[in-house]
């Protein structure tokens, strides 16, 4: 397992507090990744994260489409377990101005320290977590919402950005798009269809 953590992210932004819009495993949905996209646009977010799984790198090119002179947010994701074309992914990240990280991301934004990890490995999820460094821990993978305080971190995971789909396995049932303000330190979740 690679274990990657990168560069500082460069947030540059007027006001000291900022929304940022939260997404995870899109697994190849267009229609739902522009949903997702239009949300964020109506809340005003200014920094996007995807917590993996985007699985097609032309999902990405999605954020840059809706981005113009009132609204360009910065996107910034790591890699999920059935992203195979990691250099496409990154390539088209550096179309966007966003940046692509390994599989963990580690960095303060707006005086939080977040974690940042698809969730592969449940261990490695449940460590980080409960090493008490992060203020904020956001995940994927298991495409079930969680929004919960663990000791002082607060761990977030929208579940699945995917469109429903009734299947015995019920992999995509749940999930949607949060928007976690970093003054307030609340999440709204918001259900995709």
């Amino acid at each position: 397992m690679t274990f990657l953590i990168n560069k500082r992210i460069q947030i540059v932004t007027d006001r000291l507090y900022m929304k940022i819009g939260i997404l995870s495993d899109t697994h190849d949905d267009i229609d739902n990744v522009k949903e997702a996209i239009y949300r964020f646009k109506e809340q005003k977010v200014e920094l996007i994260i995807h917590a993996g799984d985007f699985v097609f790198p032309g999902i990405i090119d999605e954020f840059k489409i809706s981005q113009n002179e009132d609204w360009h947010p910065k996107v910034v994701g790591v890699l999920g377990n059935n992203d195979g074309e990691k250099l496409i992914l990154s390539k088209k990240f550096v179309e966007i101005g966003g940046e692509l990280h390994g599989e963990f991301f580690d960095d303060v934004i707006d005086g939080l320290r977040f974690g940042i990890y698809h969730g592969t490995s449940v261990k490695l999820k449940d460590a980080a977590i409960g090493s008490k460094i992060y203020d904020v821990f956001i995940y994927g993978h298991t495409h079930v919402k969680e929004e919960s305080k663990i000791g002082d971190t607060i761990v977030l995971n929208p579940g699945t950005g995917h469109k429903k789909v009734k299947s015995a396995s019920a992999v995509f049932q749940e999930g949607g798009t949060m928007v976690f303000d970093t003054q307030t330190k609340e999440t709204k979740y918001d259900p995709l269809p």
